[in-house]
């Protein structure tokens, strides 16, 4: 690591009234190219990851560049900002960006950047407005991201050239997705989101996510690396011996042909599908290699719904789904997002890193749009076994953070059980690989130019 400066200056001459040129080449970076390689090429498949992938803060910088600035987070769901006008914001990294409805009913994003002089716009997690007013000078702004008014600008100052720099969106059946790549940087490349779209799009239409509304939304920070809060979601060896209240309802086996699966689970999963196929429901896994991982599975016998005695935790259903017990579609997608998918409600899990020990996450809870509170559902019973979760797992994944920071740790192997989180290792590697490789190519020339006065 390490700063190279090269500085060359041309002093003015009285033939020569031009500013002293003054060019710098630096390497800016937080992070070493040749020791994310080599850790990368001795990592092991199968194995958890080296310590300094978890606990080193120069990796944390690493993997907001080369993830959370160049893949789809997830972001919300529409119904969050149901009337024009409404916004909600996101910090990804130093990086503010504000999601809104415009006057048209349309989602947008932009980066919470005033294009004046720099400073964020909205400093609220969410609200109402009619324009986005800079609280500095007061630069206005449309709900389409143009520029209406900079007062005491000159007369030529071209407004068009100034308006807020858009966020690329995708929305999913209600869930909205944000790429905060630029697509006209050839060393940044946008994923492509279409195979993800037409995959889970049949499991998760039925349930109508964009005819909700949010009944809960619980934000927790978790003292661990974001890809150990992944980790920790992407496998439930660990359910038995810590999480009572979810197993009261949750089958803890990820595939129904699972080999550790029971006779009962079995004959459960058959007769499951037979009433899934029977309402052209999708339920086998859809093919999302180690990008994403949809499939429907079923609630323990008896059990319908998130609920501390399987009992439903809404009594009206999403859509026009007219049958209680469906099961629940467990959906996730790289690099922050989880979410189930009920006959009664649904659940997003979004994930944000905020340093190399720190993740946000923020659970929310929707209902049917129409669904009344105190008579259709109660937050409390909606909502308690998620929320004893989230809790167990943010203890566990911060004791793994504990540990993964002692001098002894060394990358052990997942049980076969663990196989998501051999696709999770398997995408992030690839993901780190590729990004150092086009970063390293990339120029970092710098210039400037200084007055001499």
């Amino acid at each position: 690591m390490g700063l190279v400066v090269n500085l060359r200056s041309r002093r003015k001459t009285a033939e020569d009234n031009s500013f002293t040129q003054m060019l710098f080449w630096a390497d800016m970076t937080m992070w070493d190219a040749a020791r994310v390689h080599a850790l990368l090429a001795s990592r092991r498949e199968g194995f958890s990851l080296a310590q300094p992938f978890y606990v080193d803060e120069s990796f944390h910088a690493l993997d907001l560049d080369a993830v959370f600035m160049n893949d789809w987070l997830f972001a919300l769901n529409a119904c969050e900002i149901p009337q024009p006008g409404d916004y909600q914001t996101l910090e990804v990294g130093e990086t503010s960006v504000v999601v809104l409805r415009d006057p048209h009913g349309e989602i947008k994003a932009f980066f919470n950047t005033c294009r004046h002089r720099g400073s964020r716009i909205c400093m609220e997690p969410q609200g109402n407005v009619h324009r986005l007013v800079c609280p500095y000078h007061q630069w206005v702004y449309d709900l389409d991201g143009s520029l209406l008014h900079a007062r005491q600008m000159p007369p030529d100052f071209e407004r068009d050239g100034y308006g807020l720099a858009p966020v690329q969106l995708e929305v999913i059946c209600g869930m909205v997705y944000i790429c905060l790549a630029d697509p006209s940087d050839p060393h940044s490349i946008t994923p492509d989101l279409s195979r993800f779209r037409r995959a889970v799009t049949p499991y998760i239409a039925p349930h109508q996510p964009e005819r909700t509304k949010v009944a809960c939304s619980m934000t927790i920070v978790e003292n661990a690396n974001w890809k150990l809060v992944i980790e920790n979601n992407r496998e439930c060896y660990h359910c038995s011996g810590n999480h009572p209240e979810l197993l009261a309802t949750l089958v803890e086996f990820a595939l129904p042909d699972d080999p550790h699966g029971s006779q009962d689970f079995r004959r459960l999963m058959d007769d499951k599908a037979r009433q899934w196929d029977s309402l052209s429901l999708p339920h086998l896994p859809a093919d999302g290699g180690n990008e994403f991982r949809c499939i429907r599975l079923p609630f323990h016998r008896g059990a319908v719904s998130f609920t501390a005695d399987g009992s439903p935790a809404c009594t009206k259903l999403l859509g026009e789904l007219t049958e209680p017990d469906l099961g629940s579609v467990r959906m996730f997608r790289v690099p922050n997002n989880w979410n189930h998918f009920l006959s009664d409600h649904i659940m997003h899990f979004r994930i944000l890193p905020l340093s190399a020990n720190r993740t946000e996450l923020r659970t929310t809870w929707l209902v049917h749009e129409d669904a009344v509170e105190g008579v259709d559902y109660d937050v409390e019973t909606l909502t308690s076994v998620w929320r004893a979760t989230n809790d167990q797992d943010a203890r566990l994944a911060a004791n793994n953070h504990l540990g993964i920071a002692s001098k002894v740790y060394v990358p052990g192997p997942y049980a076969p059980s663990e196989f998501m989180l051999r696709n999770f290792t398997n995408w992030y590697a690839d993901k780190l690989g590729a990004y150092v490789e086009r970063a390293s190519s990339k120029p970092r020339t710098i210039a400037l130019q200084v007055s001499n006065g």
